[in-house]
């Protein structure tokens, strides 16, 4: 049974928050609708500045300050978010110190961490903090956690602010771990929530090496708040190779792509 114009735009936004992009032939499966139909769609949602048509279906016009609840990210490019944590973990060595920032796919590298010894966590996420105790508590690594205080958002399970920037300026670690609303060789890093991105932006400035976390939906893309500039970034993890045009920007502010596959 088809639904309503509306009903489909709420479905087609609802995706293109998530995911930067929608593509007609999915949607009109999803929505039980002719392609012709979605494209008419697309077409009211373009002209009311909401989405930008392409070749095959749409992506967000502009840049959004809204970001979808924790919980709910969750559950969007899960397989690739799993591989990209996984793979962001073997980064990590005995007696390191990291830090680990608010996202569902850290989370995914806090998950994986595993038979490393002395090592220390800073995190402003409660989720991270929560899997990494429940780790220690089974032995799976050894070390210990500090977690980053402030002020608490309970839809993003995080925790920052002023008291999170100050807490974090105190110390110094080897890797940073970032997770991100959109990555673009010419705007950099960038996140959703303001906060959150000035403690991001400390666990850089502590670090010896960034490490960004970034499937392949935040290419090109810009969220609300400039984490970083690109040259800032060590390295960048992803479940794919980049796009052919950031070769020469990635040589040329010495960035390393690793890429993470299904045997990583």
């Amino acid at each position: 049974m088809s639904i309503s114009s509306e009903q489909r735009k709420k479905i087609i936004l609802e995706r293109l928050r998530l995911e930067g992009q929608v593509k007609v032939s999915d949607l009109s499966l999803r929505c039980a609708v002719s392609e012709e139909t979605v494209r008419r769609d697309l077409l009211q949602l373009e002209e009311a500045g909401q989405a930008k048509r392409v070749y095959g279906g749409a992506i967000l016009e502009k840049r959004t300050s809204y970001e979808p609840p924790y919980l709910l990210r969750q559950q969007v490019r899960a397989k690739e978010k799993a591989l990209i944590g996984s793979r962001a973990a073997a980064l990590i060595a005995s007696g390191d110190t990291i830090a680990i920032d608010v996202g569902t796919t850290t989370l995914e590298l806090a998950k994986a961490i595993a038979e490393v010894e002395r090592l220390t966590v800073l995190t402003n996420s409660i989720a991270v903090a929560y899997h990494l105790m429940e780790s220690l508590n089974e032995g799976r690594f050894s070390g210990q956690i500090i977690v980053i205080g402030g002020q608490l958002n309970p839809e993003q399970q995080s925790l920052s602010g002023t008291l999170g920037e100050q807490m974090m300026a105190q110390f110094r670690v080897d890797k940073a771990f970032v997770s991100v609303g959109g990555l673009s060789m010419k705007r950099g890093i960038s996140d959703y929530d303001l906060n959150e991105t000035l403690v991001s932006r400390r666990m850089m400035e502590a670090a010896a090496q960034t490490i960004v976390l970034a499937d392949d939906s935040k290419f090109d893309k810009e969220a609300f708040v400039e984490i970083a500039p690109i040259r800032s970034v060590n390295a960048i993890v992803s479940n794919s190779p980049p796009p052919k045009d950031w070769t020469a920007v990635l040589k040329s502010h010495h960035i390393q792509w690793i890429e993470a596959r299904g045997n990583s």
